[in-house]
Parts: structure tokens; C-alpha cells; sequence
């Protein structure tokens, strides 16, 4: 069985996948401080409520948050006996190599949504993650990864707002009933919402420009099927899509270990 691992700015989210599946994923709050031990104790208390035989093989890391990365790699050492494969790092190789400026670190959750989204899609490809940022990411036809656009992500912009201005409220991302709110809270989420589905929609559509060739919009993160209510902003939505990248780069590398 392979533990993948992806760890966001916000969420650690684990799944366990036997080869054809995933068995079940498990979430947790992002802590840089949390040990080893602790994360096993939450670990094995939610896996017994599953009722799954653990054995657990192989162990592969993606992390946006550099100080977990020893405590996860602790983890599977201890318990799971296993050298974890950290995506980023020189002995974890990608099935393409991205093409960007020299020097230039790339995100390791754009990576491997870059992989997970060519395994299922082709090449040609506008990979759209609405996380703590919200992210695109262009996939060039053979899969290598060669650059996108960063913005700040909706709930990142939301608590921005309330924090700057003291007398608007915090609330929720939806979708408003109509464009012109009539209360505070309403008129917040009509920008956000629609200032949000103008964001996407524009910059996908200069990235085809600049491209000049027919990309599909894969959307994947928490928020994406919210924003499809807006209508056709994407062709695709993949709830497990970085999951999926992680099981892409991992079989590659058993594949072609030395």
C-alpha cells in the first residue's frame, strides 16, 4: 500500500491508495510543530475507525510547507519503516521535467497537479486549484510543466477584507442570488463570487491567447465545484486530482529506480 501525502498551507490531507484505489482519505489542520508520534496517534485512531489492514509499503510527500517535511519524514521512518519519496527533492524524479527559469522553485503541489492532470487529460492542459492561493497551471503537450499564475485564494481575500475594514463582517464564499446585493454580507459575496469567476475567466482565456492553441480548464480544490455554478468556467473537475499526481510520480519512480 502506498501513504500519499499532501501537505497544503492550510490542510495535511493522507490518503491510503492499494493500487486501483483509494481506500480512504483522512484530513488534518497544517501545524509545523506537530511531531511524529502525534501524527501517527491521529493516524491510527482514524484508520481503526475504517477498518483497515495497514501495510503500508511506500510513503510519498508533497509538502508547500518546508518545516513539516522532517516530522512527516520521522512518520514514515518510525512506523512505517520506509524512506518517503518528497517530491522536489533530487531523488524524486518527475515523469517531465518542468521547463522554467533557471533557478526558479517550483510549488511541489504544482507539480504534481501538473502529473496527475496529464496521466488522465493529455497535454495542453489549464489546471486550476483553488486552495490558499488559487493557482494555474499550464501543461505543455508532452506534460512537462512550464509555468502559470498565482492569485490569492477566495477565503485568503475574504479574511483580508474583514481584517482591514472593521466594519464588514466575515462571512462565507456563495454564490448571491443576484449581482446587486441589498445587505452588507450579500454585497461581499457577489464581489468575491463574481469577481472571482472574472478572475478565472480572464486569465484562462489570455493564457489560450498567448498559447494559441485549444486548452481544456481542469479545476480541482475545495472551492471549484462552487464556482462552476457560474457556468462552463471549466471542462473538468477532479476532486482527487493531486492525490492522483502523487500516485503518477511514485509509480514513475518505482519504474524507473536504479
Amino acid at each position: 500500500m502506498l501513504l500519499a501525502i499532501d501537505c497544503g498551507n492550510t490542510n495535511t490531507v493522507f490518503s491510503i491508495w492499494d493500487g486501483k484505489t483509494f481506500l480512504c482519505t483522512l484530513r488534518t489542520s497544517t501545524h509545523h510543530a506537530r511531531t511524529a508520534d502525534a501524527y501517527f496517534t491521529w493516524f491510527s485512531t482514524l484508520i481503526q475507525h475504517y477498518q483497515i489492514e495497514l501495510n503500508i509499503t511506500d510513503v510519498i510527500i508533497s509538502s508547500t510547507v518546508p518545516r513539516v517535511v522532517f516530522n512527516l519524514r520521522v512518520f514514515a521512518d518510525r512506523f512505517f519503516g520506509c524512506r518517503p519519496l518528497v517530491v522536489g527533492k533530487p531523488d524524486c524524479r518527475l515523469p517531465t521535467d518542468a521547463r522554467v527559469d533557471e533557478g526558479t522553485s517550483v510549488g511541489p503541489d504544482r507539480l504534481v497537479n501538473a502529473a496527475g492532470a496529464f496521466d488522465r487529460h493529455g497535454g495542453d492542459l489549464i489546471v486550476v486549484d483553488f486552495g490558499t492561493a488559487t493557482t494555474f497551471d499550464v501543461v505543455a503537450p508532452d506534460g512537462a510543466y512550464i509555468g502559470g499564475v498565482i492569485a490569492p485564494g477566495v477565503n485568503l481575500s475574504l479574511e483580508a477584507l474583514h481584517n482591514a475594514a472593521a466594519a464588514l463582517p466575515h462571512v462565507d464564499v456563495a454564490k448571491p442570488q443576484g449581482v446587486i446585493g441589498t445587505n452588507t454580507v450579500a454585497c461581499i459575496q457577489s464581489g468575491v463570487f463574481w469577481g472571482y469567476v472574472g478572475l478565472v475567466r480572464e486569465i484562462c482565456a489570455r493564457i489560450k491567447a498567448e498559447r494559441d492553441r485549444p486548452m481544456k480548464i481542469i479545476s480541482t480544490g475545495g472551492l471549484a465545484p462552487l464556482f462552476q455554478q457560474s457556468g462552463q468556467l471549466f471542462d473538468v473537475f477532479e476532486d482527487d486530482l493531486t492525490m492522483h499526481g502523487l500516485t503518477v510520480i511514485h509509480e514513475f519512480n518505482k519504474d524507473n529506480a536504479a
